[in-house]
């Protein structure tokens, strides 16, 4: 696991470094420094010829001992200053001394000449007005130039919160970010502008993120190990959860299939498919493991027995917006007692129904992509895309529930813990069925035990992973959301967790 703050909670872990634990701001600056000079050089970038642009804050401070770095390493950087004087911090007005010092060339204009690399050291984290005038010019040159480009912790230009692009932007390939990763440069569309993040240690603490939930945070693949329920070796079906599944209208057996199968290769030892009595032959014969029960109408004791008997729900799947539908929903919401996913059409028809979320007497898990969490707030989906964090936010703070809001960056979110950002998964999972597989997932995992916020955490990720998997296997254009079930087995099976420990 690892964390994803703002430029504001950077700001803070840094100023508590500095303050409290007593390092100087010039050694995290010279650490900076030689940190990214060794990822360019681990990356392959050419910078025997560099041009360093330097801001008037630590940023451009940064930048100017990058410089330094670059000439003792035997390069022949540049360094194109485009702050103020007036306006240079006391760390960044040292490194520019001692940068002049040394001979390097410092000028204040567009240089001429060709570069094989261009560093962006103009702005750090703490911006949030937009780029204009002299600025928005010298970063529309540098993204001109034909030469590899780095940023220095954030490319100038993206908001470290959002991810927005404040008037303009530097394009980089490559983003080294001091201490973490901000979460403005995996959130679309500031992903785009910092390319690949590599995050390096330079000394600041980061401890205390730990405490506080509006800082975001994601997985490895690596943390998947630690992640996976346990699985004993004197153990059997009933140990793993009875699931479920109230999926699948006439003719949307699919839906049905793919979440009960997912639920059972995310470890599920028992799942019951509740559908509509025409998929009752179909489902057999595509996943004989299953337990089919069927309605042809609403039937509200057979549903409590059905409720009674599973230790998780999961509703929504294919289920469709009948009147039936209907009332299978408002049942389950008023009498479930065990974790309840609700998905798709369920979250549809919860839209008309959202105060039964006020009295839920147990945990659950809602899934909406952007449109269904458009319906559910009243938010358009533009604003959700713009306001993410804020609006999942809310939304977790009125209703006890845990959010997983579904996107090219998922977010799940649940009142009292820190926002968690997928950063697996690409788009080749952009398929039908892809949200059936991920509610299975979940479902899957919350069945052996998982607590449904970390259920929810570890199902988006696995899912991800499964995506990222099938992509290897069968390209950018051609997987299928069955596809993402074995990838999710394979993602599973390379933690080393599918034998018995």
């Amino acid at each position: 696991m690892r964390y994803l703050p703002n430029g504001t909670q950077m700001s803070a872990a840094d100023k508590y470094t500095i303050e409290e634990l007593g390092i100087p701001s010039l050694v995290l600056m010279e650490r900076a420094a030689l940190k990214t000079v060794e990822v360019m050089e681990e990356c392959g970038i050419d910078t025997s010829k560099a041009l360093i642009v330097c801001g008037s804050g630590n940023n451009g401070g940064d930048g100017f001992a990058i410089a330094r770095l670059l000439l003792e390493n035997g390069k022949h950087p540049k360094i194109f200053f485009a702050g103020k004087e007036a306006s240079l911090s006391a760390e960044c007005r040292i490194q520019k001394k001692t940068a002049g010092n040394l001979g390097i060339e410092i000028i204040t204009e567009n240089p001429e000449g060709e570069y094989t690399v261009i560093i962006d050291a103009i702005f750090g984290v703490g911006l949030s007005r937009e780029v204009s005038g002299k600025y928005a010019d010298i970063i529309s040159w540098m993204n001109e130039q034909h030469c590899r480009k780095v940023a220095v912790d954030i490319p100038s230009g993206v908001s470290s919160a959002t991810g927005k692009i404040l008037g303009t932007a530097f394009h980089a390939e490559l983003t080294v970010a001091m201490a973490c990763v901000k979460v403005g440069c995996e959130l679309y569309p500031g992903k785009i502008y910092a390319g690949k993040t590599v995050p390096v240690p330079i000394g600041i603490d980061t401890d205390r993120f730990s405490e506080d939930e509006e800082v975001c945070m994601t997985y490895d693949r690596t943390d998947i190990p630690q992640l996976l329920p346990e699985r004993k070796a004197d153990s059997h079906k009933g140990n793993y959860g009875k699931v479920l599944m109230i999926t699948g209208s006439s003719g949307m057996a699919g839906a049905a299939c793919l979440s009960a199968k997912a639920a059972y290769t995310a470890g599920a030892g028992l799942v019951r498919i509740y559908t509509a009595e025409e998929n009752r032959n179909v489902l057999q014969q595509l996943l004989p493991e299953a337990i089919i029960s069927c309605y042809g109408r609403y039937n509200e004791s057979e549903l409590s027995g059905l409720l009674n008997w599973a230790d998780i729900v999961c509703i929504g799947c294919g289920l469709g917006m009948s009147d039936t539908s209907e009332q299978i929903l408002e049942a389950v919401l008023r009498q479930v007692r065990v974790p309840c996913i609700i998905d798709a059409d369920g979250l549809n028809l919860l839209s008309r129904h959202i105060d039964l979320l006020d009295r839920i007497q147990a945990p659950a898990i809602l899934t909406p992509h952007m449109k269904e969490m458009s319906r559910l707030t009243g938010y358009t989906v533009s604003e959700i895309s713009v306001r993410r964090l804020e609006i999942i936010e809310e939304f977790t703070e009125k209703y006890p529930v845990v959010c997983v809001m579904k996107d090219s960056r998922t977010i799940v979110k649940e009142r009292g813990r820190h926002f968690f950002v997928n950063l697996a998964g690409n788009s080749a999972m952009a398929k039908a069925g892809a949200g059936d597989v991920l509610a299975g997932v979940i479902t899957g995992l919350v069945a052996q035990g998982m607590n449904t916020y970390e259920g929810a955490l570890l199902g988006v990720f696995l899912h991800a992973c499964g995506g990222d998997e099938a992509r290897r296997l069968k390209g950018d254009y051609s997987v299928l959301a069955r596809d993402l079930i074995d990838g999710v087995g394979k993602s599973m099976d390379i933690s080393g967790q599918c034998s018995d420990r």
